[in-house]
């Protein structure tokens, strides 16, 4: 029997966030429960807060967790606006052994991947179509590159340079907030960002996500690239219900 509901966990460089999640309908079941991300986010002060999320709710099944980095047989790779000592981390046994969970009950992914992957199955069936690049704005830029509906995983297309700098150095949604840009002036940005994407890989749709995609209507509509900009159908609830798929399903990168 198929299981129709799950847990997501999705850690950011700012907030972690956990809830459950209709699997049928790609919807949250009821609140999420969102905690600071700790500072310095290390390994083991983040594991303290996805446990506290994940006892919050009385879950006891499987769990899915997002991290903002490359993610490679449960191991980071990367660390992106979180602690470098993440980088070499198995967190796949880091977070089994905290919630006292099988190693195989935990899927481990990249954040913005999850959100695609969410995306690709609960979304606008546009997106799953030709080449197709999720991003998401928040601390940084997470992507998420598609084929016909299938994840290229672990892409860090946020880290491209662009005019000489790291790519969400300069159009990240906190990067709007830190500089205090207009919505406006950050568009610029942003636009002169997708620009430089699109001349790479040519894609048919952007989706773009993240917690800024809540206020949609203030930046979309000012971007002048020629690719098809659509705001992402589950805003910034797309990782969690992505990562409590991919639990269910042992998907794992």
């Amino acid at each position: 029997m198929t299981a129709t509901r799950g847990f997501g966990i999705d850690i950011g460089g700012s907030g972690i966030k956990g809830a459950l999640v209709d699997l049928e309908k790609g919807q949250l079941i009821g609140d999420r429960l969102r905690i600071d991300t700790p500072q310095p986010a290390t390994p083991g002060a983040v594991a303290e807060v996805v446990a506290e999320i994940v006892a919050h709710f009385g879950w006891d099944g499987p769990v899915g967790i997002t991290l903002p980095a490359v993610i490679k047989k449960g191991v980071a790779q990367t660390a992106a606006n979180i602690d470098p000592s993440w980088i070499g981390t198995d967190a796949d046994s880091l977070f089994a052994k905290r919630l006292g969970r099988h190693v195989d009950d935990i899927a481990m992914l990249n954040d913005a991947d999850a959100a695609g992957m969410a995306e690709m199955r609960f979304g606008d069936p546009a997106g799953r179509h030709g080449v197709v690049a999720l991003l998401t704005f928040g601390t940084g830029i997470g992507s998420a590159l598609f084929h016909d509906g299938k994840l290229v995983p672990n892409t860090e297309l946020g880290h491209l340079e662009v005019d000489g700098h790291d790519a969400e150095k300069k159009a990240a949604a906190s990067v709007k907030d830190n500089e205090g840009l207009s919505y406006p002036e950050w568009a610029k940005r942003v636009d002169r960002y997708l620009t430089v994407l699109e001349n790479l890989i040519w894609p048919d749709l952007f989706i773009v996500g993240g917690g800024v995609s809540k206020k949609s209507e203030k930046w979309v509509p000012l971007l002048d690239n020629r690719t098809r900009v659509v705001v992402a159908s589950l805003q910034n609830n797309a990782g969690i219900v992505g990562a409590a798929a991919a639990a269910v399903e042992g998907i794992e990168h």
